[in-house]
C-alpha cells in the first residue's frame, strides 16, 4: 500500500484545477517565494520544480508520496521541461525519487506554501471575476483534515477562507486541535484584499475585535452568527 502523505499539501494543491503549460508558468513565480529548507550542497532539483511536480500530480489524482513519484516518472520530457526538471547526470534518473519528494514535503514550510498557493488562487479568482453586479463573498471556517490522523497523532485542523460563488480556497492556516481558532482569524485574512467583500463566519468568530477590524481596517462587510 502506498505510504500516505503526512502533510496537507496535496489537499491544498488539488484546488488549483487543471494545470496546462500556461498555468504551470503562472504558478511558478508564486512557488519561487517558498523558502527552500534544504542545504545548498547536493541539490539537483529545484524546490519549485519539485513542488510543481506535486501540484501537477495532485490535480491528476495523486494522494500519496508514491503516487506523486509515479506521476513524475510517467510524465513526458516536454512536461518535465516545462516544470523545470533538469535531466540528472545519472541517465537512469530523470525525475526526483520518492525519497527526495517525501523529504521535501516533510521539511517545507507548510504556511509559506499555503500563502503561495493562496495568492495564486486569489489571482485566478480575481481574474475570473464573480459576475456582473455580484459582491465577493468569503466564508471563514475551520475543518479537520481528512486522512491526516495517525496512530500517534490526531487529525490536523485548518482554518480556511473560501469563496462562496466559486469554491476557491484563498487562504488557510493550520491551527492546533486545542487552539482557539479566533486568534487566527485576523492573521488569516490580513493578506487578502477585502475591500467591499462580504465575510461570513460562525459564532466562534463573532467577537467585537474581529468585526471591528473587518469594518474599520479591511473595509469589508460581514454576516455574523450570534448566540445567547
Amino acid at each position: 500500500m502506498p505510504a500516505a502523505v503526512s502533510s496537507p499539501i496535496p489537499a491544498v494543491l488539488v484546488k488549483l484545477g487543471p494545470l496546462d503549460g500556461g498555468r504551470v508558468a503562472d504558478l511558478r513565480p508564486y512557488l519561487d517565494l517558498v523558502p527552500d529548507p534544504r542545504a545548498r550542497r547536493g541539490r539537483w532539483y529545484s524546490l519549485t520544480a519539485i513542488l510543481l511536480i506535486c501540484a501537477c500530480a495532485a490535480v491528476s489524482g495523486a494522494r500519496s508520496v508514491d503516487e506523486l513519484a509515479e506521476w513524475a516518472e510517467r510524465a513526458s520530457d516536454a512536461l518535465l521541461a516545462a516544470v523545470g526538471v533538469r535531466r540528472h547526470p545519472l541517465q537512469w534518473r530523470r525525475t526526483p525519487s520518492r525519497t527526495t519528494i517525501g523529504r521535501v514535503l516533510q521539511a517545507v514550510d507548510g504556511d509559506a506554501l499555503d500563502r503561495a498557493v493562496g495568492a495564486y488562487l486569489t489571482s485566478r479568482h480575481d481574474a475570473a471575476g464573480t459576475g456582473s453586479g455580484q459582491r465577493r463573498v468569503i466564508a471563514v471556517d475551520g475543518k479537520a483534515l481528512k486522512g491526516s490522523a495517525h496512530l500517534t497523532a490526531t487529525r490536523r485542523h485548518l482554518l480556511s477562507a473560501v469563496t462562496h460563488h466559486r469554491a476557491v480556497t484563498l487562504a488557510q492556516a493550520e491551527v492546533g486541535a486545542k487552539t482557539n481558532e479566533t486568534t487566527h482569524f485576523q492573521p488569516l485574512l490580513e493578506p487578502l484584499d477585502l475591500q467591499g467583500a462580504l465575510v461570513t463566519f460562525d459564532a466562534l468568530h463573532s467577537v467585537q475585535a474581529n468585526v471591528t477590524w473587518l469594518v474599520e481596517t479591511k473595509n469589508a462587510h460581514y454576516i455574523a452568527v450570534i448566540k445567547a
